[in-house]
């Protein structure tokens, strides 16, 4: 970063820096939710939607586009089957969808009431879908007639007909009913059929039937399934009315709550009667007897309601009456356990499919996350009906932030291949809730985020909130041991089918939501072990290329090197290597490789971590054999001319005394292998060539594999030089030396440089902070690998040259191979501004970095000087190459 700032704001950021606890505590206290998502955007990447990949999600196969939403009845009708034969095809009937892609079968809407739970925790308190629930065992019910019987004698009314039958007729009817019972179960005919049996004994004008309906949050109500069936109706006429009644209130509503028969003589003095159904229809209620319809639990499950006894004292049911109309009742309620089982069956099956179908999907793609994420959000949208699905990856390296996000809208679902995609803005997208979640290991279901006040990020610009999010469902997605959240699954905006409105998420989505994560989990732990191991195959694809282009020197090599080193090392003055201006254009290879044994004599690394000879020799011999010779400008000699640098600064800059061994042992290595196996080329053609080294790191590709390299010689047999030190000083030297190479990527030096300008400007360095000396390390390295822009100016020059024909050659290759016009750097035909372009990169890169050494340490001002006096040469240089006297470096 630029150094841009006022002097005000610099000194403010300082004193932040040196206060972190109250910075801390004044972003706690006074960040926006803008702020925070801004925060974690810079921290993610986002995963795209691929159109050349994946066939979207169709809409739902059983609704036209064009045709208005049919009301959903799973809210206000209760379980039974004929209400599931009504809506769902059977599985002959479904179109298959084409493979791979993710289309709506059936809506979660459908399973909104009480089922078996998908997922339960065990007696450890893991998730799992076995549940230890008790089996259910059906009491033998006594006296399933009631009291009284339907076989005892007299019809208490005294009505003539009605019970005349002798105790056979009512046994062969009794012996009918069974029949039908054993064999259908269809609620609403056979319970038509309860009541024309009991109309032969109670004798009323109309009978009704209500069942007990509840939805996934343990809301009761009753819902008509007969409804004013009279002697001679038939069962269409009965069933063609559909009134809802609220729980606990009316006759019918307080019979359900209670449990408890109303006969009821007078239905207009009883308060709890509501006459408006009489006004509407006209029909004048008198008497009333009202039973509940009860399972083998004893659990209410519907209500039976006779209305006006045709004869009899006063037109009133007598108590005979309600014993006869009980005891038919308990087939009833027989009929109604007994679909309520089979549906519930189904009902579950074909929830379990729902899983089965998620899981298909899922294992079908284990290649690539993007593709993995985009069939699981596009089947979650379609399934549970939410305007978004936004999928969080959990960053390993950082237990506060995400690695990638995926985003999908319910719109997207039907848009066609080759349509563009709009891009995902992630800044926009609420990370709160996922951290949040990720952070509890448990789901969050917001019924209205305006209203809810937990989070204090969402009074915040609650206006522009409201238009985005109301409703919301957020769940972790667990590893496959479930003791780690590796993302969250979030959804907002559940959709109302008929009105498309948007309504809260239910405990039926929660419970599907967290079937679907531990499914995601599995497939996203699979879909990234895969790439782990791609990683892993191309990691060994380069290495077996490095291997098959460069091996450790010969020992031939290393005993003539040895020899002559033993022989005689040339002296540190005589080669020059204590000179800021030092070159190597005079010096032979093997000169080079004695200088560098001096380098490391004189430092007392030898002597000091009881290296070798024969190792220090064959490794020297080894790092310079993996660089490659067909490159002009990052060679052996560029590494060589690096360690010198860092030898000089050490030496005559006077920084020795400020490291530890370890940490120049760490540097000097770093130095020589910090372009190993370099191909010409930088990271950007690395990228977008799709060479495998772009496979292993996301970031410094090259340095990553420099490192690599370097790390491979050490270990090396015969090139072990580390040898002598204890396990800790090898992973201490380790890690400076990657640290150290990564260093040189140009990128990492600007983001970390205005950290370490500040800390000089400000008299902050302090030598005992690790952070601060590894911030010095990295300065250091960047000052030696860029120090041929502070040589004399014919040595500089010479060296302009070697890079610009190395940047040339890559400008070919992007142009030639890549089919791309290079940049103003690599392309030969712009060589004219080189002059300026040298210019700029002392001014933006090098003066600075140069300055701030040169205050640490007045010996390191060569540094700065010989950088300055280039700077006049360029720019004289670049005045001319404007004026058309000279061509570029000419």
């Amino acid at each position: 970063m630029e150094d841009c700032c006022s002097p005000e704001s610099e000194r403010m950021e300082a004193w932040l820096d040196d206060h972190l606890e109250f910075t801390h505590s004044y972003f706690i206290r006074k960040a926006s939710r803008e702020m925070v998502n801004a925060w974690f955007a810079e921290r993610v990447h986002s995963i795209q939607p691929s159109a050349s990949k994946e066939t979207p999600p169709q809409q739902r196969t059983h609704q036209s586009s064009t045709d208005p939403a049919p009301p959903s009845a799973s809210t206000i009708l209760p379980p039974t089957l004929s209400l599931l034969d009504s809506r769902c095809p059977s599985p002959a009937t479904v179109p298959s969808p084409a493979p791979g892609t993710p289309t709506r079968k059936i809506s979660a809407s459908e399973f909104d009431r009480p089922l078996r739970p998908i997922v339960v925790k065990d007696s450890e308190g893991s998730l799992t879908f076995l549940s230890d629930a008790d089996r259910e065992t059906v009491p033998l019910r006594g006296s399933v007639m009631g009291e009284g019987g339907v076989s005892g004698g007299g019809n208490g009314g005294g009505c003539s007909g009605a019970g005349s039958g002798n105790g056979g007729d009512r046994c062969a009817r009794l012996l009918e009913l069974v029949k039908d019972v054993s064999s259908h179960l269809d609620v609403t005919a056979l319970c038509h059929k309860i009541f024309l049996h009991i109309n032969e004994l109670i004798a009323a004008d109309r009978y009704s039937l209500f069942l007990v309906g509840e939805d996934s949050s343990n809301r009761k109500f009753l819902v008509s399934r007969l409804f004013d069936v009279a002697e001679g109706s038939t069962l269409e006429e009965s069933c063609s009315n559909c009134i809802r009644l609220e729980w606990n209130k009316g006759i019918v509503g307080h019979v359900a709550a209670t449990g408890q028969p109303l006969n009821i003589k007078n239905a207009y003095e009883d308060h709890r009667f509501n006459a408006e159904v009489d006004l509407i229809t006209g029909y004048k209620t008198q008497s009333i007897l009202c039973l509940p319809i009860k399972n083998h639990r004893d659990e209410v499950v519907g209500v039976a309601q006779a209305i006006n006894k045709k004869c009899g004292e006063d037109g009133a049911f007598t108590d005979q009456d309600e014993k006869d109309f009980s005891a038919y009742l308990a087939f009833s309620g027989i009929v109604l356990h007994n679909a309520q089982l089979y549906e519930t069956s189904q009902l579950e099956n074909r929830r379990n499919q729902v899983l089965l179908d998620l899981a298909s999907l899922i294992f079908e793609e284990q290649q690539c996350l993007e593709v993995l994420l985009r069939k699981v959000a596009g089947t979650i949208l379609s399934f549970m009906q939410a305007q978004a699905c936004t999928v969080f990856i959990a960053d390993e390296d950082s237990m506060n932030s995400f690695s990638s996000v995926f985003h999908m809208e319910y719109k997207e679902l039907g848009e066609v291949l080759d349509a563009p995609k709009r891009d995902c803005d992630v800044s926009q997208i609420n990370y709160m809730y996922a951290q949040y979640v990720k952070n509890t290991m448990q789901p969050l279901n917001i019924a209205d985020v305006t209203k809810d006040q937990r989070f204090p990020w969402t009074s915040e610009n609650s206006d522009h909130t409201s238009n985005q999010i109301k409703s919301l469902l957020c769940s972790p997605i667990r590893n496959g041991k479930k003791d780690k959240v590796i993302g969250v699954c979030q959804l907002v905006n559940k959709m109302d089918e008929a009105s498309g409105s948007v309504k809260a998420f239910n405990r039926n989505d929660e419970q599907f939501l967290e079937a679907f994560a531990i499914f995601c989990g599995l497939g996203i732990q699979n879909t990234q072990m895969y790439e782990t191991v791609e990683r892993a195959m191309a990691k060994q694809e380069v290495t077996l290329e490095v291997l098959s282009y460069h091996a450790s020197a010969a020992e031939e090599e290393s005993r003539e090197l040895q020899v002559t080193a033993v022989a005689t090392v040339p002296s540190a003055q005589s080669l020059r290597l204590l000179d800021f201006s030092f070159s190597d254009f005079d010096l032979s290879d093997t000169e080079t490789t004695l200088a560098t044994i001096r380098m490391f004599v004189d430092l007392n690394l030898v002597q000091n971590f009881q290296m070798k000879y024969t190792s220090l020799c064959q490794w020297i011999l080894s790092v310079k054999k993996n660089y490659r010779k067909n490159v002009a400008y990052h060679n052996w000699r560029h590494a060589f001319n690096t360690a010198q640098s860092m030898f000089a600064l050490l030496k005559s800059g006077r920084l020795q005394s400020y490291l530890s061994d370890l940490e120049v042992l760490a540097l000097m290595i770093a130095t020589l292998s910090h372009d190993l196996d370099h191909r010409g080329v930088n990271n950007s053609y690395i990228q977008r060539s799709d060479h495998p080294l772009a496979q292993l790191y996301c970031h410094s590709t090259m340095e990553h594999h420099h490192f690599d390299h370097c790390l491979m010689i050490l270990n090396s047999p015969g090139n072990q030089i580390l040898s002598g030190l204890s396990l800790d000083e090898y992973k201490a030297t380790l890690k400076m030396i990657e640290r150290a190479i990564l260093a040189t990527d140009l990128a990492l030096y600007m983001k970390r440089r205005g950290e370490f300008f500040e800390l000089t400007k400000n008299s902050q360095f302090v030598w005992e902070d690790e952070h601060h000396r590894d911030l010095l390390r990295s300065m250091l390295m960047t000052a030696c690998d860029i120090s041929a822009i502070t040589k004399p100016w014919p040595v500089q020059k010479r060296i302009a040259e070697l890079v610009a024909t190395e940047f040339f050659e890559q400008g070919d290759k992007e142009r030639n191979e890549l089919n791309i016009e290079p940049s103003d750097l690599m392309n030969r035909e712009k060589r004219d501004k080189i002059p300026s372009m040298q210019v700029s990169f002392i001014d933006a890169i090098c003066t600075q970095l140069y300055e701030t050494l040169a205050g640490m340490s007045e010996g390191c001002s060569p540094l700065l000087e010989g950088c300055q006096k280039n700077r006049q040469h360029w720019k004289r240089l670049a005045e001319e190459c404007e004026k058309g006297m000279v061509n570029g470096l000419v």
